[in-house]
């Protein structure tokens, strides 16, 4: 009989064993037709999942597609009260943001603006912000250290290529001194303390200053303060003076603003300078008027002449018959 082996393990031990908790995922290939969505949204830690779910299901959705609190509540179970908290909590995190637009034909329509990391696109515009400082600073400050628009200085001469080798010449032959030519100055950037333009006469001012008034009708980041109003006004008359209509000068002024505007009288000015149109050329002589219609005493055939009587043909017979006698 064989002896019992007291430190062997009981056979128990290797049939029970406790498997691991948490989340086991099956990975399958997937057609075309998925969003690819980031943890920053999906593990986020503030955000509710009713919020997550909503984020996810914009993103999934395409160009143009109504995301309004009316459409997510038919389409989801959730009532209007938790859609419309969860969208402002997107909101507040930057998933989302909703501006006011004024269509063509004078509606005013809300644009909805999804984020997929907002993180990288806020790093993007302070960047931009960064760099749109930095120019302005290089333009409005110049060599002495004032505010002004730089002079271009001299340019430096281009270093010698393999091609631009100088030919040898003749002892005999010289070249004649040719005297060096400065170049071209190249117009600057406007400046920050560049001069607005002013119009000649005040027939423009009333109409200058109700389209300045009345831009935040386009955009209500262009509220302006009553003294920007009348320091812009001289400049936006100068346009109206100049054969613009208002119109045009309010389409200028609200196309293509930024994201972000800080001072929005600023820029306004700036567009002022930047983009004036040349004026009107002169009007041409006016041509002459044409000679009155006369009726013909010979044959009442209509001609053009400055007094009544004959035409050119009738003429031409009666002096060929005084002729012939």
């Amino acid at each position: 009989m064989a002896e019992k082996q007291l430190n062997a393990p009981a056979p128990t031990q290797y049939v029970i064993r406790r498997s691991s908790g948490g989340v086991r995922k099956v990975t399958e290939f997937q057609e075309p037709g998925y969003t690819i969505i980031g943890n920053h949204l999906a593990q986020h830690g503030a955000l509710s999942a009713t919020a997550i779910g909503i984020a996810t299901y914009i993103q999934s959705l395409p160009e143009g597609a109504p995301v309004d609190i009316r459409t997510l509540a038919g389409k989801f179970a959730e009532g209007r009260v938790r859609i419309a908290a969860a969208l402002r909590e997107l909101e507040a995190y930057g998933y989302l943001e909703r501006v006011r637009r004024r269509t063509d034909d004078g509606r005013m329509v809300t644009i909805t603006i999804s984020y997929n990391n907002p993180a990288v696109t806020r790093a993007r515009r302070e960047r931009r912000e960064r760099r749109e400082r930095r120019g302005v600073d290089r333009v409005g400050a110049g060599a002495d250290g004032r505010c002004g628009t730089p002079q271009p200085g001299p340019a430096a001469a281009p270093e010698p290529g393999p091609c631009s080798a100088p030919t040898p010449r003749p002892a005999s032959v010289r070249a004649p001194a040719v005297p060096p030519q400065s170049p071209a100055p190249r117009p600057g950037p406007v400046g920050p303390g560049a001069p607005l333009p002013r119009a000649r006469s005040r027939e423009h001012h009333a109409a200058a200053c109700a389209l300045l008034a009345t831009l935040r009708r386009d955009d209500p980041r262009l509220l302006l303060a009553v003294r920007d109003v009348d320091r812009l006004a001289p400049a936006a008359a100068a346009w109206l003076e100049r054969g613009a209509t208002p119109d045009a000068v309010r389409r200028i002024l609200t196309t293509g603003l930024p994201d972000l505007m800080r001072h929005p009288a600023a820029l306004l000015a700036h567009r002022l300078v930047a983009l004036l149109p040349p004026p009107l050329p002169a009007a041409q002589a006016a041509a002459p008027a044409p000679l009155p219609l006369r009726t013909c005493d010979g044959c009442d055939r209509a001609f053009r002449a400055p007094e009544p009587g004959r035409c050119r043909d009738c003429r031409g017979g009666t002096s060929a018959a005084a002729a012939g006698r």
